[in-house]
């Protein structure tokens, strides 16, 4: 009887994780201007603070900052806006010279790649343009995002005016004492944390591949640099993804020679900025398994599209939260966690 039960719980428990993802899933249009808004304000509660303590009144301190990422939104699609546009009315003229350059070299280096025939075509194989269309798709998913500027400014404003409050609330939940209340206090601000170093990370990586492309004369400079600005958040394979479609394009417009050029630009900006700066800015991490961050980018992106991958870390942190604040599941936030909160959790055993 306890088994047949036992079965039960875990039937109706998959179950409902399943009417959760499809809901998810469904509602994702309408759910992305609101974790936007989540993850802005978290990274903005620092500066908001910082000007409450100079006396700045919160409704006051609040608008002056959802002002200020206002204008920088409106500023990004005025500079950005028209060269979406530009750049996906060229798409098809982009790819279909790209697969006759790739045609070529194929033909020409035939009789060191024994493996192709001479009338082999690459170009009915392997789609190559594909990493040119993801960017275009990416980027016009941005342009989407930020037609619902609105909902998210004023999402914002709520969520920066109720942030004062969220620790009295924590409190009044949770025993000030309590490992809840610690575990808790502790995701949220390792959050902001993240989010913060993250986006201004992101920021001086989109910069400098902005310049760099420019300085080597490919098209569309500032729109390498906003998607690597924005392939920045996505962990593991953003880097890769945001390298290949510039590539490519210096490949057509360029020449073999600019295109080695452009990698090792991608490259160097993301071995300096990547595997140096950013793992010491963050410390140990963000708290999760490696392998649990790889999945969760795609996860995520499935439910959420492109938005999802890039807030696919946060999103993957939030949810360790959620299992960790019962005890039920705290076995499961164990699991996707890593390996220095294992070993805590063992020693404190």
């Amino acid at each position: 009887m306890q088994i047949e039960s036992k079965n039960i719980r875990i039937l109706l428990s998959l179950t409902a994780l399943f009417i959760i993802i499809y809901s998810l899933q469904a509602a994702a249009q309408l759910l992305i201007p609101f974790l936007l808004a989540i993850f802005i304000a978290l990274i903005t509660l620092k500066p908001m603070f910082w000007l409450q303590e100079r006396n700045v009144p919160g409704i006051l301190a609040a608008f002056l900052i959802v002002i200020s990422i206002m204008l920088l939104l409106l500023s990004i699609g005025s500079i950005v806006g028209s060269s979406i546009v530009d750049f996906t009315n060229a798409l098809p003229s982009y790819q279909a010279r790209l697969d006759i350059i790739i045609d070529q070299l194929v033909l020409t280096y035939s009789g060191f790649l024994p493996l192709f025939e001479s009338d082999f075509s690459l170009s009915e194989v392997i789609d190559a343009g594909w990493a040119m269309g993801l960017a275009a798709s990416i980027l016009n998913a941005l342009r989407d995002v930020l037609t619902n500027t609105l909902l998210i400014m004023f999402t914002m404003i709520f969520i920066l005016l109720e942030a004062s409050t969220f620790e009295i609330k924590l409190t009044a939940a949770f025993n000030r004492k309590s490992d809840s209340f610690i575990r808790q206090r502790a995701y949220i601000s390792n959050l902001g944390r993240y989010l913060g170093i993250k986006t201004v990370v992101s920021i001086i990586t989109g910069l400098t591949v902005a310049i760099a492309t420019s300085w080597i004369g490919l098209d569309f400079p500032l729109l390498w640099g906003m998607f690597a600005f924005l392939l920045n958040y996505v962990p593991t394979i953003g880097s890769i993804i945001a390298a290949v479609p510039a590539v490519l394009m210096a490949l057509v417009q360029l020449g073999v020679g600019d295109a080695v050029t452009t990698a090792i630009a991608f490259f160097l900006i993301n071995i300096i900025f990547g595997s140096f700066i950013e793992p010491k800015l963050l410390g140990h991490g963000v708290g999760l398994s490696p392998l649990v961050v790889f999945i969760g980018l795609f996860f995520w992106g499935w439910i959420f599209g492109p938005v999802g991958m890039i807030l696919s870390v946060p999103l993957t942190m939030a949810l360790k939260m959620a299992l960790e604040s019962d005890k039920e599941t705290q076995w499961l936030a164990i699991l996707i966690g890593s390996e220095t909160d294992a070993l805590h959790k063992i020693k404190s055993n």
